[in-house]
This record gives C-alpha cells, structure tokens and sequence, in this order.
C-alpha cells in the first residue's frame, strides 16, 4: 500500500479541506522530511539518507533535507529524461 507509513502523520497533506492558518501544518510540508518519505515510497530502491526529522526552524537542517529531496527525484527522474532527449 503507497500510503502506509506516514498517511496518518500528515492526514493535512491529504485532505481537502487544509485549514490555510495552521501554519504548522506547512511547515512540516516545507521541512522535507513528508517530501523525502514520499519519494522514498515511490522509488524505494534509492539507498536511504538520513533525513533531519527535528528541523527545529533551522534554515540549515531545511536546506539539506530539500536537497536530499532534489537528488532522489533527479536520480528517479534521469534516466527517463535521458531516454527521452537523447534517443
């Protein structure tokens, strides 16, 4: 099931009624670490980095979660665009 593991923690994200004033609730969308478990479900095969859980507004902790993030969607994503422009 793509969703076990995390729908319960962030029901927020999977709703649609998102109350916009919970500022909290963006947060935790914006720190990473939702994004990182997500992919980490849609391409499970990528090996596991150890993602910042306690960001704490630490801008430094943020910025490397989200770029773990980028290198798991560019490692899911290359070898497709790959294909794509250079066939």
């Amino acid at each position: 099931d793509f969703s076990s593991g995390w729908e319960g923690e962030y029901d927020f994200c999977l709703s649609s009624g998102q109350n916009a004033s919970n500022l909290e609730e963006y947060v935790a969308l914006l720190d990473g670490v939702f994004l990182n478990e997500v992919m980490l479900q849609i391409n499970p095969k990528v090996p596991s980095q150890r993602i910042n859980k306690k960001i704490n507004n630490d801008a430094s902790l943020r910025i490397q979660n989200l770029s773990i993030l980028i290198r798991q969607i560019k490692s899911y994503y290359q070898p497709t665009l790959e294909r794509f422009f250079f066939s």
